[in-house]
């Protein structure tokens, strides 16, 4: 049954099993949480009878959508806190005695977490919160985890690595370096408590009878009991279900001695604690050292980049005046040598768009990311013949595609590494990763293949990004995208070189369109070496999806 149905059954039908079903389920988890802040057993199983009690007492009042863990971890803070500030001086001295002799302090990474997890995790969104508190705190599986929220054991593992990646940048941030996986690792092995046995029996009972007094009339009994409690509570700090049976009774009771003589053993030696309290101090001091540093660091980083882009303003400006000049001088014939040179220059550039538009079959989407300087630069040289018109065109396309490259690279990075490692199938998958959006037409030209369809790559991985066919085989060169960075590489050498004429009949006959997958390309094989080329592509990408 779901927290919803139970809390349904102890609401409508005062279902006392349904109640203690939820303590069962759910009590490791308020337990670790409260004994996280109170370093004390003792004083963590009061924390959690205070929680359930009050679950009891407002249980019809929740709403049905209530996520109950994350209510439960909320209560519990607060239920943990208030009992914190209310501990006099001597209990202050009894939480350090404990944390010195922490049974459950773990590794020295899980000791330097455990401090700051709760607020860590009180730092993530709703969502992430929940994804952690059922994977990690709950030992929920990936498919359970999805299955409450609503997601896809897919849509889980994103959502458990993305808080689990905000939890380590929490972490760092406070000086405590450690990995993803570490993270996930620590708090698989060291997060969750077991409750003391018969812990969840006590509780049960307790948290009913005082729900139950607190909605409805109670017997004498019933409120003698409830005296009792708030007589103890008085006593001894909260505990507040301890009369409830003797032996309960005479175990807390000798906890709070053991307690006293650990802080009587602590007063022994002071200096030890204070050196423990300079080194933390001193410790947080050189963590916020090292990040008041690292923003100065980024601070330069942005002040140099902002007076490099103001210089390229600058000389754009000064280009475009003399720019205007030129035109302005060739229009009334005052310009001199050097100024006809510059003229001449300009004027191939205008062929070179002329060119263009006379063939548009040789422009490619990525011109729009061009500047009227990449132009000048494709018209360098001199441009008389059809193959200096051709190598003219190709510079241009290969600087168009290296801008794009500029902007889809990042893109590419943050996919594999937000994806543990995995390549996209799909450059759309890209756009989500982007700054801003990009034109799905650029994507169009670009496919994923496998590494070992392009020979002599070597960008590591087994799957690169490049261009699916060329638009001038001759002259163009081969843009490629890999895990660790881009390259490229002539039309030849390669299963996809035999296949152009198919990609590009392929695309006239779809409006423009790239194919999807290798079978589309079937109606427009024409040769024994087509034919050939596409069964070894098809071969490669038989398992499409990266590693």
């Amino acid at each position: 049954m779901t927290d919803s149905e139970l809390l349904e059954a102890y609401c409508l039908k005062s279902s006392e099993e349904a109640f203690a079903f939820l303590v069962r389920r759910h009590l490791d988890l308020v337990y670790s949480t409260a004994l996280r802040q109170v370093r004390s057993s003792e004083m963590a199983q009061d924390v959690s009878q205070a929680v359930f009690t009050d679950l009891a007492r407002k249980a019809a009042q929740l709403r049905p959508d209530t996520f109950l863990p994350a209510w439960l971890y909320q209560v519990t803070r607060r239920t943990a806190v208030d009992l914190m500030r209310r501990e006099s001086r001597r209990q202050s001295r009894e939480k350090r005695a404990l944390e010195m002799t922490d049974v459950n302090s773990g590794t020295s990474v899980w000791s330097q977490i455990e401090p700051l997890l709760d607020e860590a995790i009180e730092s993530l969104g709703q969502r992430d919160r929940a994804a952690v508190l059922l994977r990690f705190f709950q030992n929920k599986s990936l498919r359970e985890v999805g299955e409450i929220l609503d997601l896809s054991e897919d849509g889980a593992q994103k959502r458990v690595s993305r808080a689990i990646d905000r939890l380590r940048h929490f972490l760092t941030r406070r000086g405590v370096l450690v990995g993803a996986s570490g993270l996930a690792l620590t708090l698989t092995t060291n997060v969750v408590h077991s409750a003391p046995a018969g812990l969840h029996l006590t509780i049960s009972s307790a948290s009913l009878i005082s729900g139950a007094t607190l909605q409805q009339a109670a017997t004498t009994a019933i409120t003698k009991t409830i005296a009792m409690n708030a007589l103890q509570k008085s006593i001894v700090t909260l505990s507040f279900a301890a009369a409830l049976a003797v032996g309960i009774y005479e175990a807390q009771r000798a906890a709070r001695l053991q307690l006293r003589n650990h802080e009587l053993e602590s007063l022994q030696v002071p200096s030890k604690t204070q050196a423990d309290i300079l080194g933390k101090n001193l410790s947080d001091a050189t963590a916020k050292l090292d990040q008041a540093q690292q923003e100065l660091e980024q601070l330069r980083q942005e002040t140099s980049e902002l007076a490099r882009l103001r210089g390229q303003v600058a000389r754009l400006q000064k280009d475009s005046r003399e720019l205007a000049r030129l035109k302005g001088g060739v229009a009334h014939g005052d310009i001199d040598s050097t100024d006809t040179a510059a003229a001449t220059w300009i004027g191939r550039a205008q062929e070179l768009k002329q060119a263009f538009q006379r063939a548009p079959e040789k422009r490619i989407p990525e011109f729009r990311l061009l500047t009227e300087q990449d132009w000048l630069d494709a018209a360098k040289d001199k441009l008389e013949t059809e193959e200096d018109y051709r190598r003219a065109m190709s510079r241009l396309r290969s600087t168009a595609e290296g801008k794009f490259a500029d902007l889809i690279q990042p893109a590419l990075s943050q996919y594999i590494q937000a994806n543990d490692g995995k390549f996209p199938t799909d450059l759309s998958a890209l756009q989500g990763y982007l700054k801003t959006p990009m034109d799905p037409s650029m994507l169009e030209r670009y496919g994923v293949f496998p590494a070992n369809a392009i020979a002599d790559v070597g960008l590591g991985g087994k799957w690169i990004v490049t261009e699916i066919s060329p638009v001038d085989a001759e002259f163009d060169s081969r843009l490629i995208l890999g895990p660790s960075g881009r390259g490229s590489t002539n039309f030849k050498n390669n299963p996809l070189d035999a296949l152009t004429p198919a990609l590009q009949a392929f695309s006239a006959a779809n409006a423009g369109q790239q194919p999807t997958t290798v079978s589309e390309l079937l109606p427009y094989i024409n040769t024994a070496d087509q034919q050939e080329a596409l069964q070894k592509l098809s071969q490669m990408t038989a398992s499409i999806h990266p590693q």
